[in-house]
């Protein structure tokens, strides 16, 4: 079983007596099921489980009276062999997407307590409009995502102990030992080519066979692709599939904003852009906004319609690649199309750690990937993916827009000079 930080999350709500229904979104595949249901059986003494997308009946439990006497008495009717017992029972409503109404009946097992629910599903912010009362105030959230990069060590054998002992080092600004720090730059570039797909990870680590990881990494692709036909509506279907074709394509231009005419020829803002959220919401992609100035509120100073897209899962856009492009990646080639990749590896990093993406470009002359607000204090980032890491823009946004303080993420080990703190690129991680 590979081990996941949302655990701790969902035992934390479990042993919090003002807790409410907690809803558990996320994009296909990255472990939703599996990781509730071992909480459930792990943590409680009757476990009820309804999937709305493998038996369509459970949607008739929640037809007419949503109180919670009535929902009981429906579940014990259709429902085989189930102990409802007040206190130590969990209702584990799963693919809710498929029921509106069970999305309603999250506020009424909120106010009544007596059962602990949890609610999970793909594209759940894509079927709002059809929830007639979506219960606002009475349910918590967690999203979880692929693993991270923690998580992707501890799966490969690297223990919370030397996690800690590295983290260690980058608090302490010093240089990482050479064989702990080699160690760590091959799992990293094992990450890039095998994302966190929870499947996609389990394999690798008991195969370590990359085309076993390609073949299942391309087969999600396409889950995605058949969930654009299925759920997106209307136009939409044909336009968020040639957005979602299109990011390889968008992230290998030296400024990677995201242009619609790269989509198709003369498209528009004003006809894709709904497109674009609609991956959003589906949990595939990430939005980066440039900055109208470098300065804090990073949020206040963005530019909305000013952006670039990664993928969640960068193992996901290296199967978007032509073969052979993980073993580039491996050896340490690829070109220029390498940086593209590690943009996207940190933009990942840095949203599963909670971070909103932020980048600032001038006039075609002068980019930073990207800017977070670190000790307090804007900073710089910039990701170099070869071996020649001079820092001629961050030292260029230092120098003229009052930015005190850059990180250079690359492949070598802890430094300074002057501002700029140099890390190996997998203490992203620790940012």
């Amino acid at each position: 079983m590979l081990e996941r930080k949302i655990m701790q999350d969902l035992i934390a709500w479990k042993n919090n007596p003002l807790k409410m229904t907690l809803v558990v979104k996320g994009a296909r595949q990255v472990g939703k099921t599996f990781i509730i249901q071992e909480f459930a059986k792990n943590n409680y003494k009757h476990y009820v489980y309804i999937n709305f997308y493998q038996n369509e009946n459970y949607k008739t439990i929640f037809e007419g009276d949503l109180s919670v006497d009535n929902l009981i008495k429906q579940m014990s009717l259709r429902i085989p062999n189930i102990e409802l017992v007040p206190g130590e029972t969990i209702i584990f409503l799963d693919e809710i997407q498929f029921c509106p109404n069970a999305r309603t009946a999250l506020k009424f097992f909120s106010l009544d307590k007596r059962f602990d629910v949890i609610a999970s599903g793909s594209l759940l912010g894509i079927n709002y409009k059809k929830v007639e009362s979506y219960p606002v105030g009475y349910v918590e959230h967690l999203e979880l995502s692929s693993l991270d990069f923690e998580e992707f060590c501890w799966a490969n054998g690297v223990s919370r102990e030397s996690i800690n002992d590295i983290k260690e080092y980058f608090l302490e600004r010093k240089p990482v030992p050479k064989a702990m720090h080699e160690r760590m730059l091959e799992l990293f570039k094992e990450y890039i080519v095998v994302g966190g797909m929870p499947r996609v990870v389990y394999d690798f680590v008991n195969n370590h066979n990359f085309q076993s990881v390609l073949k299942m990494q391309r087969d999600i692709l396409e889950d995605y692709k058949d969930d654009i036909a299925k759920y997106a509506e209307g136009t939409e279907k044909a336009k968020a599939r040639a957005c979602f074709i299109s990011i390889p394509k968008q992230l290998a231009k030296k400024y990677k904003k995201f242009q619609y005419s790269i989509v198709k020829s003369g498209a528009s803002a004003s006809r894709y852009e709904g497109s674009l959220m609609w991956l959003y919401d589906a949990g595939i992609i990430n939005f980066c906004y440039n900055l109208t100035h470098p300065e804090l509120p990073l949020e206040g100073n963005a530019i909305n319609d000013t952006f670039k897209v990664y993928m969640r899962d960068t193992g996901l856009l290296m199967a978007m690649l032509e073969d052979g492009s993980q073993e580039e990646i491996i050896d340490g080639n690829l070109g220029i199309y390498k940086g593209a990749i590690y943009e996207n590896i940190i933009a990942d990093i840095f949203t599963k750690s909670g971070k909103k993406l932020y980048y600032f470009e001038h006039n075609s002359t002068l980019e930073i990937d990207f800017f977070i607000r670190y000790n307090k204090k804007i900073t710089a980032v910039e990701v170099k993916s070869a071996d020649n890491t001079k820092t001629k823009s961050l030292n260029s946004v230092m120098q003229n827009y009052n930015v005190k303080q850059g990180i250079k993420l690359s492949a070598k080990n802890i430094g300074f000079k002057d501002d700029i703190i140099s890390y190996p690129i997998y203490m992203a991680m620790f940012l």
